[in-house]
């Protein structure tokens, strides 16, 4: 028998980076098997009764309404968990309330923010989608680029906000941009990197993480790290914002090379994007995309992240590490997997590493189903022993709980019910480090790991950080190393390993990227 509780604040609005902290706070405790923070949306109210909180409870929360909401063992886990994340929430705010200027209330509009703080440049937006655009445009009206980590925004909209940015010599980053580096600081969900001369343009959140982690660990280093959000080099975008944000890191005398980055773009946004750069030499990782074409000829092009980091350290004429650690362990596993396994199953916080995955795994093991499909035919519910690469990260496993690379609890859930059929061969995670992720995210899926091998599958994962970063990467990779699980250089080499256990093919590891 469980305890729900919900408490309403009408009238009081948080972002969703706070409601994410609010929410991994709230669920950080004994006791409790569900909690949220959330505004009070149609959406959030459906879910919210689905669950079985009383529609009484919830009476007169609207749109403008913060609701937490939590499913515990007892009235005091509930009670407790609810504390929590009204500390997170509201106890910070208040500390600060009198400090820095006594007597000044909050500026209510962006035009009055950048008035009081002249110096700054960038706004970053992160209000409820049917806002966002708006909130966007009023960034713009006070002369800032704009890093719109809201999502939900219509594809008119973003094509109109970054037509009218364009013109204005600003930059609109998103929407959905999770990541972005800008004068050495991270925005978004970002690494601790060293400064170098490569920029990266990212229409890809976790590619542009896997980009920047990569030239970090080979010393090398990135000078801007700009995500321009996943459609921008759509058809219906036409590449708009990564076009000007190559033509910017053209123009810097600290960028030497240009990484583009990208899930599968259209053609033709690609090649407009590539052809941008007037004199510095551009490489394109663009996934899924191997054909070089027209202005693309000249242009040093990879399917995969990993490739596209080898290809600007070659430019450079820096070295690249082995890639190939771990090959031995990969060799081992692939001995002792039982002859009825053969399927790989693959479960991503990162959703540009998901597709990543598919595009190698695919090469190697034939068709990779998934629910951000390479292919519309290869999209879910899959056949019986099929390959299956999940993006945890896309609002079917997001709606009411916060992204994974926040909490992994949610991965664990699934693993737990998917990965554990006599077909599997092999599970194939990754572990994204970084500022705003989980402080302990190889702890939290390090014992479901343990249970998978001790079951008789094999478990193959990616760290994506630096030695920077907050959650210590070396102990991050030992953490999982410990719990049985092979743990790779790149993501690309684990779907390549993981592809050769599932194939009984050591060989098939040991292909290094051109």
């Amino acid at each position: 028998m469980t305890t729900d509780r919900v408490r309403v604040f009408p009238g009081t609005y948080r972002d969703s980076l706070l409601l994410l902290s609010a929410t991994r706070a709230m669920r950080d405790g004994s006791g409790v098997g569900f909690a949220t923070a959330a505004m009070a949306s149609p959406a959030t109210l459906a879910e919210l009764t689905g669950k079985g909180f009383a529609a009484a409870e919830l009476a007169g929360a609207d749109a403008n309404a913060l609701v937490l909401a939590v499913s515990a063992d007892d009235g005091q886990a509930a009670a407790e968990a609810l504390d929590r994340g009204w500390a997170v929430l509201f106890a910070a705010r208040e500390a600060g309330a009198g400090q820095g200027q006594p007597g000044r209330p909050a500026p209510r509009t962006i035009a009055a923010a950048a008035d009081r703080l002249p110096e700054a440049n960038v706004a970053v937006v992160s209000v409820p989608g049917p806002y966002a655009a708006m909130a966007a445009h009023s960034a713009l009206s006070a002369g800032l680029h704009v890093l719109l980590f809201s999502d939900n925004v219509s594809l008119a909209e973003e094509a109109g906000l970054k037509q009218r940015a364009s013109k204005l010599g600003r930059l609109v980053m998103g929407p959905g941009a999770g990541t972005s580096v800008l004068g050495g600081t991270g925005l978004g969900f970002a690494n601790a990197v060293r400064s170098g001369p490569v920029g990266v343009v990212a229409a890809a959140g976790t590619g542009a993480q896997e980009a920047m982690t990569l030239l970090d660990r080979w010393d090398i280093g990135v000078s801007q790290v700009i995500g321009v959000g996943g459609r921008d080099l759509s058809a219906g975008i036409g590449g708009q914002m990564a076009r000007d944000a190559v033509r910017a890191l053209d123009s810097d005398p600290a960028t030497s090379v240009i990484l583009l980055v990208s899930k599968p773009p259209d053609p033709a946004a690609a090649r407009a994007v590539i052809g941008a750069s007037e004199s510095t030499p551009v490489v394109a990782a663009c996934l899924g995309m191997s054909a070089p074409d027209g202005a693309l000829a000249s242009v040093p092009l990879a399917s995969t992240l990993e490739e596209g980091a080898v290809l600007v350290a070659r430019v450079l004429g820096r070295p690249v590490p082995d890639l190939l650690a771990g090959l031995p362990a990969a060799t081992g596993a692939a001995a002792r997997i039982a002859d009825g396994r053969t399927a790989v199953r693959g479960f991503y916080t990162g959703g540009t590493l998901c597709y990543e995955a598919q595009v190698v795994l695919g090469r190697l093991l034939g068709p990779v189903r998934s629910n951000i499909p390479l292919r519309p035919e290869l999209g879910l519910p899959a056949p019986p022993g099929a390959h299956i690469c999940l993006d945890l990260g896309e609002e079917e496993y997001t709606r009411g709980r916060p992204h994974p690379m926040i909490d992994p609890a949610a991965r664990r859930e699934v693993i737990q019910a998917e990965a554990f059929g006599p077909d599997v061969a092999v599970v194939l995670l990754d572990v994204v480090l970084g500022y705003g992720s989980h402080p302990d995210p190889a702890g939290e899926i390090a014992e479901t790991c343990a249970d998978l091998v001790a079951g008789g599958a094999a478990v193959v994962a990616y760290v994506l950080g630096t030695r920077a970063d907050p959650q210590g990467f070396d102990a991050q990779r030992r953490t999982l190393t410990g719990a049985g699980a092979i743990v790779t250089e790149t993501a690309a080499q684990a779907a390549r390993v993981a592809a050769a256990i599932a194939a009984r093919e050591p060989g098939l590891a040991a292909v290094m990227p051109r």
